[in-house]
């Protein structure tokens, strides 16, 4: 149960946090000899993650459905075409490099770089700054935050560090680039857990660990919560890049030890 706890929490901490999901995945395995997770964890993982975001925005997310009914707002539905937008990038390379992305996860020094890119990424949003900042993404912001969140199917490039901080180079408030960011989320959150799923069926989930996969799926969601809310309070207070000193410090010594 304890090893089901621990992956459930790192998914839930780093999948939100901007210090990278998949690069502490590895880094647990690697360096705390740590058993993977296997493909119905992941997916069960994904999924919990997902319910966390899903809780914390559910007005927004509530709305948007809204507007798809006769009565429907323009704004709502062009804000679901933006997210539409932005999840194409990561869609095709996602199907790209699908057999491939075994033999990078294997890499401690792309955990590294990754690690690196994602801190001074999150270092410059400290210096930013707009005399006009906008609270929604454009049609260009959603392709250029998209593709951000692309280049994080790379270990140790974090989702959410490269996103935020992409929206804010386009000028966007940091409360707006972190309510997009997390709203396209939703469906690259449900799409990664949708194909691992199917991968597990297609395995077979005979003699499965039931009540250890519910302990990590429900430890992924009450610590993603956490973090959503956490992360969105200290966007509001302008303490985004203090996370990048963590990711170069970490990055820094994978790289030593790789």
């Amino acid at each position: 149960m304890i090893r089901y706890a621990i992956l459930g929490a790192v998914q839930g901490l780093t999948e939100f946090l901007p210090i990278s999901s998949s690069g502490h995945l590895v880094l647990a395995q690697r360096l705390l000899d740590l058993d993977p997770p296997g493909v119905l964890l992941e997916a069960l993982l994904h999924l919990g993650t997902l319910a966390a975001v899903i809780l914390v925005f559910r007005r927004d997310l509530w709305e948007m459905a809204k507007s798809l009914t006769p009565k429907g707002t323009i704004d709502g539905r062009k804000e679901i075409g933006l997210i539409l937008a932005g999840t194409i990038p990561i869609v095709v390379l996602g199907l790209l490099l699908r057999g491939q992305m075994e033999s990078v996860f294997a890499s401690l020094t792309i955990v590294g770089a990754g690690l690196l890119l994602t801190g001074l990424l999150l270092a410059l949003t400290g210096i930013v700054r707009y005399r006009v900042e906008r609270n929604r993404a454009r049609f260009v912001d959603a392709l250029i935050i998209g593709l951000a969140q692309a280049v994080a199917l790379f270990p140790g490039v974090s989702r959410s560090g490269v996103t935020i901080s992409a929206g804010r180079f386009v000028g966007m408030t940091p409360r707006g680039a972190a309510r997009f960011s997390f709203l396209l989320a939703v469906p690259a959150l449900f799409g990664a857990g949708l194909l691992s799923l199917w991968d597990a069926v297609s395995v077979g989930t005979e003699g499965a660990p039931w009540l250890g996969l519910f302990v990590g799926t429900l430890t992924a969601f009450v610590v993603g919560f956490g973090a959503v809310k956490l992360l969105l309070a200290l966007v509001s207070r302008g303490r985004f890049w203090v996370f990048s000193i963590y990711c170069v410090i970490v990055g820094v010594v994978v790289l030593v030890v790789a």
